[in-house]
């Protein structure tokens, strides 16, 4: 049987006996053609889906983060136009892992497409995707909470200017933090729906809150041709390479977007509303985001000082609004990183309960399990809470420890939205879309995606501070090839032999008699 009429989507249709507007809307015929049996509530609409990718990516939380960095590497000219033409590539990439999702609407996204789209050898495609997005996400779990803890002594120290952040009080409130996320997803859907929904608008609101009062308040603007100023402070006498690694504050804000692919099965319309949660949150991300770098980047007083700072977006909020203002801001950007580490969490556990789901985890039998109480992956959440607090546990003796850990986040995520795309690619006209698909402009989009992964992930790896020494080396590298040591070890010498990709559960009528009602 060819790849064509094997597909979850042929089988919904054969299964519900009508047509493309019947398999859009029959949620359950096309997971039961997958092989999977519902287990998951279906309580997010096409809103809820759209949220969690937004607050993942968290333009406030992003910005805010690493608008430092790229001030030293390439100044307003790659913080504005290096966001506009990376935010393209990553819509670009979007797009590509949209039109996946819209064929393959389950938990297990990635690992689950990257093994269906395989010619051969899919237990090792989806084996290798599925650790790479699980390492990533937990590695962005962890560095999430660590900015939240961050910018919550930054707070801090500003009410009361004694108090001095220390190591071990960062790690402390990022296991707080953590695991109050944890706690939150314990509960039901409807509850992290509601955050969710809630985020949206949290940051939406604080960005015109943000935004307005920098544009108001301060009495001194930098002039429109400020915008074209480069600055290259990375120690690298090269300005074009410090300007390519400026590149990275925007790729570092646009992760997490596969959140919307994981929530799949807890989504109503998946087919066509999970793709458009994946586009829509980039774009709208995209132009809430150039809004906001440009307001931080017209609000500089005094560069020097800015970039010398500890937090430099705070410390233009202290210039141009006052201390007592720039609080109320920070409180702002805290709120949204702690709803984006949520979401975060939230995703990270869907893609645990589906790759458990397929024996790809140690002990996955307790890992899938479903609370028939909240109807939500209750083990999951808490085996995600507990690696992402083990990653966090170097930092209570030294950040560059904890830097080298969690920094394969954005290159793990990366590659793993890579992967499903290529083999789409490689598929060519045996691929099968959903509803939701770009139609003749699927290959070129799809191999403009895979291109720029590649190439901004060699950005991702290279050095980023000059001269280099223990504390500013670039650990990602070494970070990504231990995770793919360890995975290939793990692949050869056990898991070849009992992991073949994702696994049916019977015939369509079959599985359907296995769902929680």
């Amino acid at each position: 049987m060819s790849e064509r009429t094997s597909s979850p989507r042929a089988k919904a249709r054969a299964k519900s006996g009508a047509g493309e507007d019947a398999v859009v809307l029959d949620d359950d015929a096309t997971l039961h053609a997958m092989g999977y049996p519902r287990k998951l509530t279906r309580r997010f609409k096409a809103f809820d889906n759209f949220a969690i990718s937004f607050t993942i990516i968290n333009i406030l939380s992003g910005i805010f983060s690493s608008f430092g960095f790229g001030m030293s590497a390439g100044g307003p000219r790659i913080l504005v136009f290096g966001w506009i033409g990376v935010s393209v590539m990553v819509l670009l990439i979007g797009a590509a892992m949209a039109e996946v999702a819209s064929a393959y609407p389950t938990s297990g996204a990635l690992y689950f497409s990257a093994g269906k789209l395989a010619k051969r050898h899919k237990g090792a495609w989806s084996w290798f995707t599925g650790w790479l997005n699980f390492v990533g996400q937990i590695g962005g779990t962890a560095a999430t909470g660590y900015a939240a803890a961050t910018f919550i002594q930054a707070f801090v120290q500003l009410q009361w200017p004694s108090y001095q952040p220390t190591a071990h009080q960062t790690v402390l409130i990022t296991a707080l933090i953590i695991v109050l996320q944890g706690l939150a997803n314990t509960y039901t859907v409807q509850l992290v729906a509601l955050l969710n929904r809630i985020s949206v608008w949290w940051l939406l609101i604080g960005l015109v809150v943000i935004v307005g009062a920098l544009i108001v308040m301060p009495d001194h603007h930098q002039p429109a041709s400020f915008v074209t100023h480069f600055e290259n402070n990375t120690g690298f006498t090269s300005g074009l390479y410090g300007g390519m690694l400026g590149l990275l504050v925007t790729s570092w804000t646009f992760t997490g977007f596969d959140g919307s692919f994981h929530m799949s099965e807890e989504t109503v319309g998946a087919t066509v509303n999970a793709p458009k949660g994946i586009t829509r949150a980039i774009g709208y991300s995209a132009i809430t985001g150039l809004i906001l770098m440009l307001a931080l980047v017209y609000s500089i007083n005094d560069y020097a000082k800015v970039a010398g700072a500890g937090t430099p977006p705070v410390q233009i909020l202290i210039d141009g609004l006052g201390l007592g203002t720039a609080k109320v801001m920070l409180l702002i950007v805290i709120g949204a990183m702690l709803f984006c580490g949520l979401a975060n969490l939230t995703s990270n556990t869907r893609q645990i309960f589906a790759f458990s789901r397929d024996g790809a985890m140690p002990g996955s039998r307790w890992w899938h399990s479903v609370s028939l109480r909240t109807r939500t992956p209750v083990k999951a959440v808490w085996l995600a809470v507990g690696c992402s607090l083990a990653l966090v546990v170097p930092g209570w003796w030294s950040h560059t420890a904890f830097t080298a850990i969690v920094s394969v986040n954005v290159v793990g995520l990366f590659l793993a939205y890579a992967v499903p795309i290529f083999l789409r690619l490689r598929l060519g006209d045996a691929f099968q879309p959903g509803p939701w698909h770009l139609g003749r402009w699927g290959r070129p989009v799809g191999w403009l995606a895979v291109i720029w992964i590649l190439l901004s992930s060699v950005l991702f790896m290279l050095p980023q501070a000059s001269p280099i020494t223990v504390d500013s080396f670039n650990y990602a590298p070494i970070a990504l090839a231990v995770v793919l040591l360890v995975a290939t070890v793990w692949w050869f010498a056990t898991a070849r032999r009992r992991f073949q990709g994702p696994v049916s559960y019977g015939r369509p009528d079959e599985v359907a008699a296995m769902d929680l009602v």
